[in-house]
């Protein structure tokens, strides 16, 4: 018998716990605490759930968004009454943003002790305002059995909203009376507790994930399409369940318009390159150069995703107001730059049923211009890459997307290291599975997201700038828990290399305390701490040579130190370079 009839705590808290398990949970993330006892011991005794302990809430949280992020399915975050709950908030708002599948089940105190200054209470109902896609309170625990299979039915219908019509956040408010221990008040017979259990879930009929949206027929958008002679296709910001599935449409429908397709270093594409021959990887820089975004103004814009993060490339396009034809999965307004849009609701991985009716194009003078420029850039960047021995963030981007073993799984932070990636990250075979957080690009949990795209992974890499890494250094405390590895490649040029770009940085001496905020940190104190492995990297053999063999167990810290001054003068070097040629 699953279910625990010990109290009626207990018993309301193991029909979630076993209804969440018959819908497929495999993951849920607790936080100690004393309201939410009867949640964590029925999460705890089901063998059908990992449960993970972890201290930091909002550590937690991210944890539990890599997880989400790396299954596709929702993972459940549990805690206590009062401000725990507060500090899911930042990984909610990604979440939200990102279309990541989260259940938060938040313990609260019961309604008379609400409202006159009783010990951790807040207002917990509607907690995280307009972002979760459904949110409710429950009721007070009941053993009546109509009460159950609204209990029942609640949690349904709660994974239901976490995962259709997008994938987002719901947040389920559950207050308890005492006793929150498994004390035993219930007397009930074994016949009842069996006719109970029968009732609830004999019949019980999980949900079936492999529901895709409805399919909107592209013929006559395709027929329109062809008639122009002049497009691009932008591989923007995306996750696609199936990358080489997504990345095989998307070439397909290149060559079937003969448009180049700009690939966003956070897009698979990049990544799956043999199968795309019409990539361009330097959008960014053409684009700086004048003469070039004059003369490749499109006719139309069909963008996949998000709109990718250059700002080069949003100005060009912000500036022509082309008609755009945004291809997502997502309920979202996609439309960052406000443009001539209109948003296809389709999962582009079932692309290839449409295509296959339509004669190819004649090959384009406009596409060719794309190739020619674009495989010159990249000769450029290639030889200034090989010859620069000297240790400069630029090159990281450059040397992962070369030297990671197949299929490596990496998470790249926000700020410079997702910058440098769109603008050094080669085209490659390689099929590696990038992970990012821009639904709100911001720092937050950064080691935390990280790890949960780690846990029972392949060998994970987590590619990230020193301030961001700091921001998060509570996840360290996971270590303990972590079943398989993350690799941890830090780029510390003590302080936000971000800022550096901007005009900001010519205010001395204020920039630099209240803007690249230097923090001083000695990581090898640092690690030891956390029981992490360290290594310093002196040279860019010494990197390559470690890229091939990555470690298999625990946290690994590889540091790399830079200049921030000097990596941005280079960088304006590199523009401009282009920018004249």
């Amino acid at each position: 018998m699953t279910l625990d009839f010990r109290n009626i705590n207990t018993l309301w808290s193991s029909i979630i716990v076993e209804t969440l398990a018959k819908l497929g949970l495999k993951n849920a993330i607790i936080s100690p605490g004393s309201r939410s006892t009867p949640l964590t011991l029925a999460f705890a005794q089901n063998n059908l759930i990992n449960s993970i302990p972890i201290l930091d809430e909002r550590s937690a949280s991210f944890f539990a968004l890599g997880l989400a992020k790396k299954n596709k399915i929702p993972t459940v975050l549990i805690c206590t009454s009062g401000t725990a709950g507060a500090n899911f908030y930042p990984a909610i708002i990604e979440a939200k943003y990102s279309n990541i599948p989260l259940i938060i089940l938040t313990a609260d105190r019961p309604p008379e002790l609400r409202n006159c200054h009783g010990g951790q209470t807040i207002n917990q109902v509607n907690l995280y305002g307009n972002y979760p896609n459904w949110h409710t309170e429950l009721s007070l625990p009941s053993t009546d059995l109509e009460r159950l299979f609204y209990l029942r039915q609640n949690i349904i219908y709660s994974w239901e909203k976490s995962c259709f019509p997008s994938r987002g956040i719901v947040h389920i408010n559950i207050p308890f009376r005492e006793p929150l221990a498994p004390v035993s008040e219930l007397e009930i017979s074994e016949e009842k507790k069996i006719f109970i259990y029968q009732q609830l879930f004999a019949n019980f009929t999980p949900i079936n994930h492999s529901l895709k949206k409805n399919n909107l027929d592209l013929k006559e958008y395709l027929k329109l399409w062809q008639s122009h002679s002049k497009g691009i296709i932008i591989a923007g910001i995306d996750s696609p369940d199936n990358p080489q599935l997504y990345s095989e449409a998307m070439a397909f429908l290149s060559q079937l318009l003969n448009f180049p397709v700009l690939g966003e270093a956070l897009s698979p594409v990049r990544n799956f390159s043999i199968i795309n021959e019409n990539l361009i990887i330097n959008y960014d820089v053409i684009l700086r150069n004048l003469e070039n975004a004059n003369n490749l103004i499109p006719e139309i814009v069909i963008l996949f995703g998000e709109y990718p993060t250059s700002k080069q490339l949003r100005n060009w396009l912000n500036d022509h107001k082309i008609k755009t034809y945004i291809i997502t999965t997502s309920e979202d307004n996609l439309d960052a730059l406000h443009t001539n849009s209109i948003h296809l609701r389709i999962n582009p991985e079932n692309f290839s049923k449409y295509l296959i009716n339509f004669d190819k194009k004649a090959t384009s003078n406009y596409l060719y211009q794309w190739l020619k420029i674009d495989d010159k850039i990249t000769i450029n960047v290639n030889e200034m890459m090989n010859e620069k021995e000297e240790i400069f963030e630029a090159k990281v981007a450059w040397m992962l997307s070369q030297y990671l073993p197949e299929k490596t799984p990496i998470f790249i932070a926000n700020s410079m290291s997702v910058r440098y990636a769109e603008f050094f990250w080669q085209k490659n075979n390689r099929q590696i599975q990038t992970y990012f957080s821009r639904g709100t690009n911001g720092i937050e949990g950064t080691l935390s997201t990280a790890l949960g795209i780690a846990y029972q992974n392949k060998p994970t890499v987590l590619l990230t700038g020193d301030l961001a890494l700091l921001h998060d250094t509570n996840g360290f405390l996971i270590n303990q828990y972590l079943e398989g590895s993350l690799t941890i490649i830090l780029i510390n040029n003590n302080g936000g290399g971000i800022f550096e770009m901007l005009p900001i940085a010519d205010c001395q001496p204020l920039f630099e305390k209240y803007f690249a905020t230097p923090q001083l940190i000695d990581f090898t104190n640092l690690t030891k701490t956390y029981n992490v492995d360290y290594k310093l990297i002196n040279n860019w053999q010494q990197l390559q040579n470690l890229l091939t063999n990555l470690p298999e167990k625990g946290i690994n810290l590889w540091e790399i130190k830079t200049n921030r001054k000097n990596d941005t003068i280079w960088l304006k070097d590199y523009f401009s370079f282009f920018i004249d040629s």
